[in-house]
């Protein structure tokens, strides 16, 4: 066959199965039925094109999701595998190579695998429609560790330092399930991100909407609602969006003073696992804004906690009830889950290749000669607070102390002194950083300051197949948790990443038209019993393996 395919007798190789006796990674199969209805392969030939050779497209995006669901977190560790024992998973006699892996990921990110994100996306929304009432969005900054290019720095919360990065705006479903992902180089803000690109993509995808006249007949009817931290805190964006019925909803960036504790309700609030728990709320309508143009009228429905914290939050959806609004405002932490969980299993921060672009020109960054006079002033302002505070010392001690107070006295005129000299340079400072603007053109930025961002079309690829495998494992953890119970979701994780890794004998019979995946017992006797619940339900789906007439039949050894 690679013959055939290297003279360009033939366009792809076939996958054909023989009987093997302990494959390793051979329980991977049993996601198969789940990737293949999560789309793996839906769409594929309508946005990519692959040269004909031995390797087909069915294969790579096979290779790739396996990988990601047996924790190959990169192509190069792909290579320190058995070539073999992966190429009997795919039919063939072995896996693709490093380098041969590269170049067909290559090929096929010359498509166009945005579009191909965007129908995926938007085929996830019309078959989950009740989980896009409520969605999440997040901004996740991604390290930049190389030298290449001179990102602009970040804050990363969970490291606590400014770092080179690159920000991943997340859009995530009710129950934290990723539907896309917007990157952006030079980060804007959230609020930008919103209102530019995240919202008129959900106005076009998400199903259901009501009509132009439904909402004219109900002036509180929304269309979908959005949750985010306080980044995205703007009374002007809220009215903006109010004014199109999305309601938003975050955390109250200003609360003020802590409400009486009598206003507090104890409401029985439902959370994303199906759970109830009680909560201490209150409710009160307040103005927000500073501009005329920007003020509205929007819920603030504050939480008190058992310590007496007030935790507060505002929402533009007015037909909700307080529970409504607080289940999933407190429920984020499943989108953080998200994140954290694709950093740990599936190295969703990794950089794919080291190829740079250009950026537009026009695109405005934070003027690199403003940041420095600002780095300036808030360090002598801080000095200058120290200051102050030892001078209000020695002001009381020589108002206390009658033998040392002339003393005292000197050393705090000498300190004022310091102070109203170093106030006048920290004056002349700020007078030139307004003088220099805050923002400046990338194409205006000094030689030695300009960079380029880092290509984004392969790792988006590579991220969107990423998204599939998550969302393969998450659906087959769920059938596990049926047997575990809801609390333990953690557990059927680790269940199924155990299944993935685990050895199986193939049994193909081509008179059948079956192919058999037998996987071996495992260590407990409830384990076992779980797997063959798996298996049933698994088979009552009856998958056919692609590209072949063999439909996939799934068991147990213990069975």
């Amino acid at each position: 066959m690679r013959v055939l395919a290297a003279v360009g007798k033939i366009n792809q190789a076939p996958s054909t199965f023989h009987p093997c006796e302990d494959v390793s990674f051979g329980g991977v199969l049993l996601a198969l039925p789940a990737l293949l209805s999560c789309g793996l392969l839906r769409h594929g030939s309508r946005f990519f094109t692959l040269p004909a050779g031995y390797y087909s497209q069915t294969h790579i995006f096979m290779t790739m999701a396996f990988m990601a669901l047996c924790r190959i977190k990169s192509i190069e560790q792909l290579g320190y595998t058995a070539p073999g024992e992966w190429g009997k998973l795919l039919g063939l006699d072995r896996c693709p190579a490093v380098k041969t892996l590269r170049a067909k990921i290559k090929d096929l990110t010359a498509g166009e695998s945005d579009a191909w994100a965007a129908q995926l996306c938007e085929d996830w929304m019309q078959e989950d429609p009740a989980n896009l009432g409520v969605l999440y969005v997040d901004g996740h900054t991604r390290v930049y560790h190389g030298k290449q290019t001179k990102l602009p720095r970040h804050y990363v919360a969970r490291q606590r330092l400014c770092m080179r990065a690159t920000t991943d705006y997340w859009v995530n479903g009710f129950d934290g399930m990723p539907f896309f992902k917007i990157n952006r180089a030079v980060d804007p803000g959230m609020i930008q991100v919103l209102e530019e690109e995240i919202i008129p993509t959900l106005e076009t995808q998400i199903p259901n909407q009501p009509t132009e006249a439904e909402l004219k007949s109900d002036r509180y009817r929304t269309r979908f609602r959005l949750v985010f931290d306080r980044e995205g805190y703007s009374p002007g964006l809220f009215k903006r969006m109010n004014a199109k019925h999305i309601a938003c909803q975050t955390y109250h960036k200003f609360p003020g003073d802590d409400w009486p504790e009598e206003e507090f309700d104890n409401v029985p609030v439902k959370l994303i696992d199906g759970s109830e728990a009680d909560m201490a709320l209150a409710e009160r309508g307040t103005l927000l804004g500073s501009k005329a143009d920007e003020q509205l009228w929007v819920r603030e429905i504050r939480k008190r906690t058992k310590s007496g914290r007030q935790i507060a939050i505002i929402s533009t959806e007015w037909q909700a009830s307080r529970a409504e609004i607080a289940g999933p405002q407190f429920g984020r932490w499943y989108q953080e889950n998200f994140f954290k969980y694709g950093r740990q299993h599936f190295n969703l921060d990794r950089l794919i290749d080291y190829q740079l672009e250009p950026i537009d020109g026009s695109t405005r960054v934070v003027n690199p000669a403003w940041r420095q006079l600002d780095g300036q002033i808030r360090s002598r302002a801080a000095k200058q607070a120290r200051r102050k505070a030892k001078l209000h010392d020695l002001t009381l001690k020589g108002q206390l102390t009658s033998k040392r107070a002339e003393h005292y006295m000197e050393k705090a005129e000498e300190l004022r002194a310091e102070i109203e000299e170093e106030a006048a340079e920290i004056d002349q400072l700020k007078s030139q950083r307004r003088e220099l603007g805050k923002h400046i053109e990338i194409g205006d930025l000094p030689e030695e300051d300009q960079f380029m961002k880092l290509a984004t079309r392969s790792k988006h690829f590579i991220d969107t197949l990423k998204i599939i495998a998550y969302r393969a494992e998450t659906a087959m953890a769920r059938l596990v948790r049926e047997h575990l119970g809801k609390h333990h979701e953690d557990e059927a994780r680790a269940y199924v990443r155990d299944l993935y890794t685990s050895e199986a004998n193939l049994k193909p019979d081509r008179e059948a038209g079956t192919l058999t995946v037998e996987l071996h017992s495992l260590a407990t006797p409830k384990a076992n019993e779980i797997l063959r619940h798996l298996c049933a339900e698994l088979n009552a789906t009856k998958t056919t393996y692609p590209d072949t007439n063999l439909t996939v039949i799934f068991k147990s050894v213990s069975e």
